[in-house]
């Protein structure tokens, strides 16, 4: 392993040329040094135990809408969806009847102010990828969305991107920009610090912060939750759902030592993955909605060494341009490591912290084209505070939608459905293999396999499919 005291100057010189604040350079100081110590990132089977139960939401109900005036609502916005082919904010996507991931945050926004007569704040943490088309997208259409005295974002950090062969500071001249990537989300924490936002906060009076992801519409101000937490006493909370078989492979809630951990996909050994996705012994999944205490949050940063909670370090492999790998004849781009931390992860950082299962309408991402697919079909709703929610007659259990490796990327995904999505209301799993379309008016019910092993694009004529396997 590469001696972390040689490498780290080159490093350092890196990100302060960048103009990176001290902050951001001691976050990455800690994982790279994390990386290089030899330690093993993993959390094993043997180290950990299951969460047997958790406090409901459905066991809610008071509510204090005074509560709000103390909080800021803020949507993590940092991602470019490169894993869905695209260059821009994800959150610029359309989904349903026009609407962007950002127009109906905006929307709900705006909801939450007029239904309660409260000044919600709202805060965005944008990456350097996606600020100047956040910005733009939002400020023309929603000139009121940023609170009286409050900016409406701060940029999350960035990270320089390690070559994989030698641990040395990725360089690509081609595309300077390529050399950096997002630390993940668990840079919410120092980037909060290192921006000013946390400071600012607290001075300006706010005590509570609700946080979720930008393609997450089920994740709304909610004044019960809001008011279980503030009423809790607890220092951070982590809103967790039951995990389904589509669940599985996302990050599960667990206990080691007494206190709950957060582990990962990607902090799980090899030989423990059977284990990892048993959803009847692992119940509960990381929606990534938290709540934070924001004074709390600040006794934990000043005491942290070099103002950085000691958050799991994760590895993930990537390539250093993987935009434009294998485009135009080029061969893949180097092999580097993008060193990123998770933000629920910070459970196991504070003692007292807690967790709540909350209903699946709280949580409906899109990660891939697949949920993308699903969201804008017939199997969710938008409701009158602009939430995206599965309906009803789903049981709680969202379509398991399987595409092809061709559909991976979203305008491949509309070469599929120009004719708008198929219904999957009543489909419990679709899968799609090889180049089709779908014909308007396609409805699939149960299980449904569609297959076209011609070789030849082929359309799926309307009608309703009904656990059934479908041969083009």
């Amino acid at each position: 392993m590469a001696d972390f005291a040689t490498l780290w100057p080159a490093y350092e010189s890196k990100m302060k040329a960048e103009g990176l604040n001290p902050t951001a350079i001691a976050a990455f100081k800690y994982t790279l040094e994390k990386l290089l110590s030899g330690v093993s990132l993993m959390v094993p089977e043997s180290a950990i135990s299951p969460v047997d139960e958790l406090p409901t939401y459905d066991s809610l109900t008071e509510e204090k809408p005074e509560f709000l005036k103390e909080t800021v609502m803020l949507k993590l916005n940092g991602g470019l969806g490169t894993g869905m082919g695209l260059d821009k904010a994800k959150s610029l996507l359309e989904l349903k009847e026009g609407n962007t991931f950002l127009d109906f945050i905006a929307k709900q926004v705006g909801y939450m102010r007029t239904s309660t007569g409260l000044p919600v704040a709202f805060m965005l943490m944008n990456s350097f990828s996606t600020s100047a088309d956040t910005l733009a997208h939002l400020n023309p259409k929603y000139p009121d969305l940023a609170a009286e005295g409050l900016p409406l974002e701060f940029v999350q950090n960035k990270a320089p991107k390690v070559m994989a062969d030698d641990m040395t500071p990725a360089a690509w001249p081609a595309s300077p920009d390529m050399e950096w990537c997002p630390p993940g989300h668990g840079d919410l924490y120092p980037a909060m610090v290192g921006s000013g936002a946390l400071d600012m906060l607290i001075a300006k009076g706010y005590k509570y912060m609700f946080v979720s992801n930008s393609d997450n519409l089920g994740a709304t101000m909610d004044l019960k939750l809001l008011t279980w937490f503030a009423t809790s006493g607890k220092p951070f909370a982590m809103e967790c759902a039951a995990r389904t078989a589509a669940d599985k492979k996302g990050g599960h809630l667990a206990f080691k030592d007494g206190q709950m951990l957060l582990r990962e996909a990607a902090q799980c050994p090899d030989e423990d993955e059977k284990e990892f996705q048993n959803t009847d012994k692992y119940k509960y999944f990381n929606t990534n909605n938290l709540w934070l205490n924001l004074a709390e949050l600040k006794s934990a940063m000043d005491a942290a060494k070099d103002g950085v909670l000691p958050l799991p370090v994760i590895k993930n492999g990537k390539t250093v341009d993987p935009q434009k790998d294998g485009k135009d004849g080029r061969e893949k781009s180097p092999k580097v490591l993008q060193l990123e931390t998770a933000m629920g992860s910070a459970i196991e950082c504070f003692p007292g912290a807690g967790a709540i299962l909350i209903p699946r309408t709280r949580f409906a991402p899109v990660k891939t084209t697949a949920d993308m697919l699903a969201l804008m079909s017939d199997a969710y709703e938008v409701t009158e505070d602009f939430r995206m929610v599965l309906r009803s007659e789903c049981a709680g259990v969202p379509p398991d939608v399987k595409l092809d490796g061709k559909y991976k990327f979203v305008p491949a995904l509309q070469t599929l459905v120009p004719n708008g999505p198929p219904s999957l209301i009543a489909c419990k799993k679709l899968v799609v293999e090889g180049e089709m379309v779908f014909a308007a008016g396609v409805v699939f019910k149960g299980t449904v396999k569609v297959v076209n092993s011609s070789g030849e694009k082929k359309e799926l004529a309307a009608g309703e499919y009904a656990d059934t396997t479908v041969e083009l």
